[in-house]
């Protein structure tokens, strides 16, 4: 499987490059595409030309299409490029776009496809207990 790093951050919802112990994960979660139109991909509400950080919903800039925020951030998937800090390896994997509790701590969970060892994404300056 090969992923397709992106060009811009106004692809991403979601985007991190960071290291973890020996490893380092570059991770992403591509914005979705308008279910409704096809046209454009779906977005935070803009208004008077500020985007509306703290929305209850994503909104398609084209044809005005509204989803909640839960059910829209469930059916979209996290991408990342990582080397395991576990086995060393690079790795390429694909993981929900839903915190999960991980030793304490809410976190993106990417999985090690060499050895099955869980990448844990905190929040920035969160420690794992």
């Amino acid at each position: 499987m090969s992923l397709k790093i992106p060009e811009s951050m106004d692809e991403c919802l979601y985007f991190t490059n960071r290291s973890i112990g020996d490893g380092h994960v570059l991770a992403w979660v591509y914005r979705k595409r308008c279910p409704k139109c096809k046209k454009a991909q779906m977005g935070k509400p803009v208004v008077k030309g500020k985007v509306k950080s703290r929305a209850a919903e994503y909104v398609c800039p084209s044809c005005g299409y509204t989803e909640q925020k839960t059910e829209h951030e469930e059916s979209l998937n996290l991408e990342a490029s990582y080397t395991c800090p576990e086995c060393g390896k690079e790795g390429e994997s694909t993981a929900q776009y839903k915190r999960k509790t991980y030793k304490g701590v809410l976190s993106f969970v990417v999985e090690c496809q060499h050895c099955q060892a869980k990448i844990p994404l905190t929040k920035k300056l969160k420690g794992i207990k």
